[in-house]
């Protein structure tokens, strides 16, 4: 019996269920349009800490193993790297494996790189953002080389050479998925947007503060934040001290579609994270037709809807001149389409495309 061509995924946590639209909404994109793209391909995903509870299971039509590690203390942890080694040597015997991916430069990528050279098997790994910061104890442990890591952004493989030495050989940034989006809003009735994890990184004090700074020359400003997190409260509490209530809204976590569609109605998506790989919520914004302002800039060159500002200052002048603008164009900018990032990824594994009937390779400038 022949062996099915099979990719094996590696990762610290996947979807618990197809509702589950929250859990790293980039790397469940990724995976679903490499399944439709290359049906030919069998997926397997070994999810490491999330789920909570060990199980197996299918994500639209993807097996999906979850070992339930829970990021639980060291001897757990260790047993669990046990339990994932022994089904990657199951999977190997029964699958003629084509590869392992792994997301982060973390326990994922340790158990791809040595599984990968005990059984000359290809491993990939997907530095995706603060694994490539200073640190990483991970990048000694796996003896990383650029040829087997693959960077989010230009900005990201900087970083990883800037820390470590090491230059990334592949840049992959990550893709949207068109058909996710609606039909483009009547208003733009939002001036300023953001989304994201509410935690210290992503500075969304300073986005609180922009408004306030706004409110002089714009006293009816409309935001909104999406997202949850610990600095919540303290958000709560910032707001209320500068008495922006009517003009901040924090709409908590909201399901994917729901983000998507409030950005097609916002005129302006603000960044304020002091670190990034490449959020695709930037990407996201850019298609709904949202002016991006960011303190980072993940790749070279972005498009001129994208505004990079060097300070809190900054953001507050770009953003001012951006609302002035009574003529300011919203069209949506296509970047990277999901279906050529799965054929970026599908090509180091197998250099040249397998052609699917009915299915025509994406053509992109992604390098």
């Amino acid at each position: 019996m022949e062996r099915i061509k099979t990719l094996l995924i590696i990762t610290p946590g996947f979807p618990a269920d197809e509702n589950d639209s929250t859990c790293m909404p980039p790397q469940q994109l990724f995976v679903k349009a490499l399944h439709e793209q290359y049906p030919r391909l069998s997926i397997i995903i070994l999810s490491l800490q999330y789920p909570f509870k060990a199980k197996n299971y299918h994500w639209h039509g993807i097996p999906v193993i979850a070992f339930g590690g829970r990021n639980r203390g060291r001897m757990f942890r260790i047993f669990n790297w046990m339990d994932v080694w022994a089904i990657l040597k199951q999977l190997n015997r029964e699958h003629d494996v084509v590869g392992l991916l792994s997301f982060w430069l973390g326990e994922c990528a340790l158990i791809g790189n040595r599984f990968s050279k005990g059984n000359n098997v290809p491993h990939f790994c997907w530095l995706l953002g603060q694994d490539a910061r200073p640190g990483n104890k991970y990048v000694k442990l796996t003896k990383a080389t650029g040829d087997w890591l693959i960077a989010l952004s230009d900005g990201l493989a900087a970083e990883f050479k800037r820390n470590y030495g090491v230059l990334p050989q592949h840049i992959i940034p990550p893709g949207i998925n068109t058909s996710s989006f609606g039909p483009p809003a009547r208003k733009r009735d939002i001036d300023i947007i953001g989304a994201g994890s509410l935690i210290e990184l992503k500075q969304y004090h300073l986005f609180v503060d922009v408004v306030k700074k706004l409110t002089v020359s714009f006293p009816g400003i409309k935001t909104v934040i999406c997202g949850k997190g610990p600095e919540m409260a303290k958000l709560k509490i910032r707001i209320s001290q500068l008495k922006l209530e009517k003009n901040i809204e924090l709409m908590g976590e909201l399901p994917h579609k729901e983000v998507l569609a409030l950005m097609q109605r916002s005129r302006v998506f603000l960044h304020t994270s002091s670190y990034e790989g490449f959020g695709m919520v930037l990407s996201e914004a850019l298609y709904a037709g949202a002016h991006v302002i960011s303190l980072v800039s993940p790749m070279h060159e972005m498009p001129w809807q994208f505004h990079k500002a060097k300070n809190e200052n900054g953001i507050v002048a770009i953003a001012a001149a951006l609302l002035k603008d009574k003529t300011l164009i919203h069209e949506a900018v296509l970047q990277y389409p999901i279906n050529t990032i799965a054929q970026k990824v599908f090509n180091l594994f197998i250099p040249e495309p397998v052609p699917q009937t009915g299915i025509k390779p994406a053509v992109s400038n992604v390098e």
